[in-house]
């Protein structure tokens, strides 16, 4: 939760290929107290069964920019992926052997203290869009 002098930060993550919620994909955390300070791992979790990360560590006071790392390859190539996820994808070019033109979607935003961010990821294997959720 956000408090006065923090900021907070949630996201979660469509997999508009299928339509469903991408579970599985891990999430890393850092943050940053100015432009050009240095980036701090903050830690990080993975997406629930509907897509959500509920548990992204807190930012520490003074967080000025926040980053989210998505690894994405390893959802796309898991080999628990449904037929149906298998089935929706099979017309769509083929993308190298990695099953995902970008591997990671790194997304980078500033925060003010007090007010709660969610980041959801529309992500398809060619393709991610980002915007800021309430």
């Amino acid at each position: 939760m956000s408090t006065d002098t923090t900021a907070s930060v949630s996201t979660h993550i469509l997999d508009t290929s299928i339509g469903r919620p991408a579970e599985g994909v891990a999430i890393t955390l850092a943050a940053r107290s100015g432009f050009d300070a240095e980036w701090v791992a903050l830690g990080g979790s993975a997406t629930d069964a509907d897509g959500r990360c509920k548990d992204l560590p807190a930012l520490p006071e003074g967080t000025t920019h926040v980053r989210l790392d998505f690894e994405v390859e390893t959802y796309f190539l898991h080999e628990h992926r449904s037929k149906k996820q298998a089935e929706a994808q099979q017309d769509a070019p083929r993308v190298r052997d990695s099953g995902a033109f970008f591997p990671e979607v790194a997304i980078t935003f500033a925060v003010t203290p007090g007010e709660h961010y969610h980041v959801p990821l529309l992500l398809n294997p060619f393709g991610y869009s980002v915007y800021r959720g309430s």
